[in-house]
């Protein structure tokens, strides 16, 4: 097969941006290749992947509700999946399935790029939100060098439950504790990140407000529909560093296409412009 198949893998998946992202590497890069989008319901996930395995399919960037299914049969994993204990990327490697977590590493170089790499050295950072996107948002934090992370969880076992399954695997300090210690934590961090969902299309502003952040403080939200979400905006309006979700996806999916088309890409503002024309 000279065409090289891959593809992301979710339900419901229509909306994922990912075949536009890969679409403009591919284009750009004059690579015969495809990007599809795959639906697939939670019984169906192991079934669909051993079937796109044995079509030649180079492998698969793995987005909700999967990314735990993935962890689980993948044959190999390499050290973020297996400290995230989820995966978002899959490559097939013969009969065998390797199971990558490249989230954190997206996240990290969205920060940098935005921020500087040396900017949370032995700085604090809050976390809200303890589900899968927080955990690589922990290992991204940790290491960029941050020396506390706060996590903050409406549930505070489940945040518990987050740094307990982190301990001793981080170099950083976990703090679990509940939603509403925000304005005892706030004044003390140099960045704060938004893990849940809220504030996306469809779905409730974070209920916090930012007058206890520092001002010198940036602030962070991985979601990236829409772009601007109601906490980046008024973080915006209050004169503080802003970073979209949008980074973190584009980096993320940089060694995705490097394992399944063979070239390295790059994260520029011209791939920005594209995916924002998708975005409200």
């Amino acid at each position: 097969m000279s065409t090289k198949l891959a593809g992301v893998i979710g339900y419901p998946v229509a909306h994922s941006l990912s075949p536009r992202l890969h679409g403009f590497w591919l284009k750009e890069h004059k690579i015969d290749g495809a990007f599809v989008a795959l639906p697939a319901k939670r019984e169906d996930f192991a079934q669909i992947v051993n079937s796109l395995r044995k079509l030649g399919f180079a492998g698969l960037s793995v987005t909700v509700p999967h990314k735990e299914s993935a962890f689980a049969i993948a044959h190999d994993l390499d050290e973020a999946a297996q400290i995230a204990g989820a995966v978002n990327l899959l490559v097939f490697k013969g009969e065998r399935i390797e199971g990558r977590n490249t989230d954190a590493l997206g996240l990290a170089a969205s920060l940098v790029e935005q921020l500087g790499k040396d900017l949370f050295k032995g700085k604090d950072a809050v976390l809200l939100g303890a589900g899968g996107a927080a955990r690589a948002c922990v290992l991204a934090l940790s290491g960029l060098g941050a020396k506390k992370i706060f996590i903050l969880n409406r549930n505070a076992a489940r945040a518990e439950t987050l740094a307990r399954s982190l301990e001793g695997k981080i170099s950083a300090q976990l703090l679990p504790s509940m939603l509403s210690d925000w304005g005892k934590v706030a004044p003390h961090v140099a960045l704060a990140i938004n893990a849940t969902s809220a504030g996306m299309s469809g779905a409730p502003a974070l209920d916090i407000s930012l007058e206890a952040l520092a001002k010198s403080a940036a602030v962070c939200d991985i979601v990236y529909n829409p772009l601007e979400t109601p906490l980046l905006k008024e973080a915006r309006a209050r004169g503080h560093k802003t970073i979209d979700g949008l980074g973190m996806l584009m980096h993320q999916a940089v060694p995705a296409f490097a394992a399944f088309y063979g070239v390295t890409p790059e994260v520029t503002q011209a791939l920005r412009a594209e995916l924002e024309k998708a975005l409200p």
